[in-house]
């Protein structure tokens, strides 16, 4: 049995708060770069060209790639073999939430409470999911995410009757219906199957992938080329000016479902879609 103090969780949560909004994760930021050649319009390729300076001044100087420095998402991936010490996991990670984003004088948008409306001042508590592995680490992985996109997401209960052309159509139509209100060119996030709550987390999980890797299994992979192909037909553009780059990707999770149901999710991320990893 390994042990792990609560100390190291909540400094490395800390680390990649910040780490996650100054920087993006190279096959992202690569992607956005390989977009200025792939998008066709004047007005689209001046766009490019501003999201790659604005890339550039926030690593140099350690600023926030963007105001929006997002409602913290956490994964944490905890090892069977892990004995965490020194207090309460959970309190960790928010200490760690909290530490980040005042020390990084990161953007506090949290409110205590959906109706009264009261910002709780560090930006937590944060939103975790805790999932147990075998082996004795545990992996971070922290995503910042902000609300211009996630307000464009949408999830839909299907019925076994729904064809993948009435999914891939949901997809399309819900960033239609998005427009440029989530700073496209977006990331999509696209989970199917599971019931209500996990299809979305599938989503979720989807949307935190990397952007250079396809879902493994080969006839989701080809889904997520023909979501892609859909929602760059819509020529919304980048951050709405019309073009040929809408989304720089689209990532598919699936799961098993019930009989009688067919869920489908699709969680936005715009240009700037964050998340930071570490294993301790």
């Amino acid at each position: 049995m390994r042990e792990i103090h609560v100390k190291e969780i909540r400094d490395t949560v800390r680390r990649l708060c910040i780490e996650a909004n100054s920087v993006l994760p190279a096959s992202l930021e690569q992607c956005i770069r390989c977009g200025a050649d792939k998008e066709q319009s004047p007005a689209g390729k001046s766009v490019f060209a501003d999201l790659c300076a604005n890339l550039d001044a926030a690593r140099e100087t350690g600023l926030p790639i963007c105001q929006d420095t997002g409602m913290a998402v956490v994964f944490l991936s905890v090892g069977q073999d892990v004995h965490v010490t020194g207090g309460s996991l959970r309190d960790a990670v928010n200490e760690g939430v909290a530490a980040g984003y005042l020390d990084g004088y990161l953007r506090c948008s949290v409110v205590g409470d959906p109706l009264r409306r009261v910002n709780t001042g560090n930006n937590t508590p944060a939103v975790l999911h805790l999932d147990i592995t075998e082996g004795s680490e545990i992996r971070i992985d922290v995503c910042p995410k902000g609300f211009g996109s996630e307000n464009m997401s949408a999830l839909r209960m299907f019925t076994p009757a729904a064809n993948t052309d009435d999914i891939v159509g949901f997809v399309r139509d819900t960033v239609a219906k998005a427009g440029s209100n989530p700073c496209p060119p977006i990331v999509v996030g696209v989970g199917i199957g599971g019931d209500f709550e996990q299809c979305a987390f599938l989503a979720k999980k989807a949307l935190c992938r990397d952007v250079a890797k396809r879902n493994p299994d080969e006839m989701y992979a080809e889904l997520e080329q023909k979501m892609l192909e859909a929602v760059n037909s819509l020529g919304i553009g980048p951050q709405g000016f019309g073009g040929t780059v809408t989304a720089l990707a689209v990532n598919i999770e699936q799961a098993p479902t019930h009989i009688a149901g067919l869920p489908v999710s699709v969680n936005v991320g715009c240009h700037v879609t964050r998340h930071a990893s570490a294993v301790i």
